[in-house]
């Protein structure tokens, strides 16, 4: 196989029709980047800004097979996953970065939203913990999610440290615990823990209900900084400082919750 001429990320992930989480958010964030966006297809939903209708999950061997057509042919230098939806599929995915190789896979749980609403099953989640994380390069819970996985509850900052410490112990290589979901000085504040550095990271807090996405756009930017070659924790800060400029150029559209605007730089004088 021929070294690609330009790196190439690949993201395992949902279908958001309304286009701003899921795959469609995944490659407009690779696109951003200059890295090539190959897709393997876990579930199609109907959603648009105000919130999901219908979820069907594609077969467990229809993904793998996307996978393995996109790495048997083109190959990939990062792998991120989103929305995996249910045990076959984690399990299915989980074989295939084994048996495949994967490098530089960045795993966004996806288990909890943001307002707290347990999105895929029990058994699901068990199976996530022990045959997905402990393969993760990065793993990037937000608060519901990291105090799912910790079994602690996060209220302080405090709390993020000893749930990013803990969650480690699962297997990932670095663990991002994302503040998205705190409330007050902590709102967007996210703590890094791989191990040898347990870091605070901070940005701009910048004021919008237009946030649709924001989680895939994160893992989507660190996988994308990870197949350009750069070490994990700056590719987690480059990718942060990309998700506050999206979310300084949000989209109002539609009649809820818009989308970051993963493409700002196109726009010019239309913001």
């Amino acid at each position: 196989m021929v070294s690609p001429a330009i790196p190439v990320a690949l993201t395992i992930a949902g279908s958001d029709s309304g286009g701003g989480a899921g795959i469609q958010a995944d490659l407009r964030t690779f696109a951003f980047h200059r890295v090539h966006g190959t897709s393997a297809l876990t579930c199609i939903t109907a959603q648009n800004t105000v919130g999901v209708n219908r979820v069907d999950a594609l077969p467990p061997e229809a993904v793998t097979a996307q996978v393995a057509a996109v790495v048997d042919d083109i190959g990939v230098q990062a792998v991120k996953t989103g929305m995996l939806l249910n045990q076959e599929i984690i399990a299915a995915v989980a074989e295939q970065i084994v048996a495949l190789n994967l490098p530089n896979l960045v795993v966004d749980p996806v288990m909890v939203s943001r307002s707290g609403a347990q999105l895929i099953a029990d058994s699901a989640i068990a199976t996530l913990r022990q045959r997905l994380i402990p393969l993760a390069t990065v793993l990037t819970p937000n608060r519901y999610e990291a105090q799912l996985l910790s079994g602690l509850e996060i209220q302080t900052l405090a709390d993020m440290q000893s749930a990013a410490e803990r969650i480690r112990e699962l297997g990932a290589k670095a663990v991002l615990v994302k503040g998205g979901g705190m409330g007050g000085d902590l709102r967007g504040v996210d703590v890094w823990c791989d191990g040898q550095q347990l870091e605070v990271l901070r940005t701009e807090t910048i004021n919008t209900t237009d946030t649709h996405g924001t989680g895939c756009t994160l893992s989507a930017a660190i996988a994308a900084n990870l197949a350009l070659g750069k070490p994990v924790f700056p590719a987690v800060q480059s990718a942060k400082q990309y998700v506050t400029a999206a979310l300084q150029h949000a989209l109002r559209i539609g009649q809820g919750q818009g989308p970051v605007g993963h493409f700002f730089p196109l726009l010019g004088s239309q913001i």
